[in-house]
């Protein structure tokens, strides 16, 4: 059979004794395959190229072949063998692609290693030069070659070491730095406390409507039965008191707090009144009370503003503004004066920097400041003290008083008291105990108002309330160990009556 335009074929297509695939030798065929032997095309003998040394050149070419194409002498590539070498053309017949021995990925030898294939590559296997191994792509052996090794990046970490990191990054969970670098507090911070640590816990299934009938029940008719009421105010949480209110005057037509204070009396009604007050409107109540009068309670106004959040204080002056039509700042300013005034008026923005990060450049840089502003003075800069105080966040002002003690060698609590005086050291104190030690600082605070002759009631109150449901039990293990003896034994021995068993339900217990 032939094709127009083309010279006969002697052997025809396909070749009656090589044709495709070829005989020994490789492709094309050796008689009378394609194309011909004889006058084919091209119509010399020896094919293309024509002449000896073909590319590259050696004995028995691709294809390997006296008369075929390409020539018979110089062939490509070198060795016995074509592509992929073997004996046999292609497909090969023995161990055709992939090879029998070697093949992708190949066992002893680059890709694919037989005897004059393409040329090897010098590793043990995979690609390139990669070394074996039990996994493929996506298997957990390894990410290389099928079957081959887990590969990494040149000049990266072995196999399965964790990668390195960037030069100047963060080593592998570390502790964060804080502004810029640092430590996340000091060895004067205390240790937090995990998890709940108030006495005063939910009530379960609390309702307040079955509540309030309890109350109506214990004031109605002839007498007062304190300790039912003693017993509910004292197992409900602030969130379950509160509705109380509401649910009295519904059920009831009546006003609770009316009802209450008609009564009960003394300190017992004061405490059973503040029971039943949310924290932000007991705060703005205790702050009207201090300020008003003749005189002014400033440890009070130092209390409530430098223990609070700046949410805390932000809802308390809002409540005060609403309650009392005077805003808290200006209710401050003009009772108080001096650099005091400035202090209370800088803590009431509720304004102070909430991260818990350091930097302890920033820390030095802070104490430097308040040495330079005091004892390294003549005279005091009281508003130096005053920016850092009452701005900077608390685990900074930690590392800030860490800082100091080392600088100096003096605590910065002998400093201000040493460089100031009045109620802008009090103040100052009060900030920096607040700031080192809140649980402690509050233990203090009961342990002045209950020694001595007479009983600060209103200072006991007001943290047996606001500190019930926060951190009671770090304060009571704080002033075990300040002052020897347990918070419950002081409370039973300077109050008494009805006003004793309630401060007792919320002090929690004996330590």
């Amino acid at each position: 059979m032939s094709y127009p335009g083309y010279p006969p074929q002697s052997g025809g297509y396909s070749p009656a004794g090589g044709g495709y695939p070829p005989q020994p030798c490789g492709y094309p065929p050796q008689q009378g395959g394609y194309p011909p032997q004889a006058g084919g095309y091209p119509p010399q003998q020896g094919g293309y190229p024509p002449q000896q040394g073909g590319y590259p050149p050696a004995a028995g070419g691709y294809p390997p072949a006296a008369g075929g194409y390409p020539p018979a002498v110089g062939g490509c590539p070198p060795a016995g063998g074509g592509y992929p070498p073997q004996q046999g053309g292609y497909p090969p017949q023995q161990g055709g692609y992939p090879p029998a021995t070697g093949g992708y990925p190949p066992a002893g030898g680059g890709y694919p290693q037989q005897s004059g294939g393409y040329q090897p590559q010098p590793g043990a296997g995979g690609y390139p030069s990669m070394p074996p191994a039990g996994g493929g792509w996506g298997t957990p052996g390894g990410h290389g070659t099928p079957g081959g090794a887990q590969q990494g990046y040149p000049g990266g970490p072995p196999p399965g070491q964790p990668m390195p990191n960037y030069p100047g990054a963060p080593a592998s969970n570390p502790q964060m730095p804080g502004y810029g670098s640092g430590v996340p507090s000091n060895p004067q911070a205390p240790v937090k406390s995990k998890g709940y640590r108030g006495s005063i816990k939910d009530f379960p299934g609390a309702d307040p409507l079955r509540d309030v009938e309890v109350l109506r029940k214990a004031m109605k008719g002839f007498g007062t039965d304190e300790s039912a009421i003693i017993e509910l105010l004292g197992s409900r949480s602030n969130k379950q008191r509160v509705p109380m209110v509401a649910a009295y005057k519904t059920t009831y037509g009546k006003d609770l707090i009316h009802d209450l204070k008609s009564e009960l009396t003394g300190n017992f009604e004061k405490l059973a009144l503040a029971m039943l007050m949310r924290p932000a409107h007991f705060d703005a109540s205790e702050l009207r009370e201090a300020i008003k009068g003749a005189g002014t309670d400033e440890a009070c106004l130092i209390e409530i503003l430098s223990s609070r959040s700046n949410a805390e204080i932000r809802e308390t002056s809002q409540i005060y503004k609403a309650e009392y039509g005077k805003s808290l700042e200006d209710a401050i300013s003009s009772d108080t004066s001096g650099h005091f005034r400035r202090l209370l008026v800088s803590l009431c923005q509720g304004n102070r920097d909430e991260r818990d990060t350091v930097d302890v450049s920033l820390a030095k840089q802070d104490a430097q400041k308040l040495y330079a502003a005091g004892e390294n003075k003549v005279g005091t800069d009281e508003s130096q003290f005053n920016a850092i105080l009452c701005a900077r966040s608390i685990p900074h002002l930690r590392a800030v008083f860490h800082e100091y003690q080392q600088m100096c060698g003096r605590d910065i609590e002998k400093s201000i008291c040493r460089e100031m005086s009045g109620n802008v050291e009090s103040g100052m104190v009060a900030i920096v105990k607040c700031i080192k030690n809140t649980p402690g600082y509050f233990a203090e605070r009961l342990h002045k108002a209950m020694k001595g002759a007479g009983t600060k009631d209103r200072t006991l109150i007001r943290i047996m309330v606001s500190r019930s449901e926060v951190d009671m039990l770090d304060i009571r293990q704080e002033y075990v160990r300040n002052y020897g003896k347990s918070l419950f034994t002081d409370i039973s021995g300077d109050t008494s009556g009805d006003y004793q068993k309630l401060l007792l339900k919320l002090c929690g217990g004996s330590d």
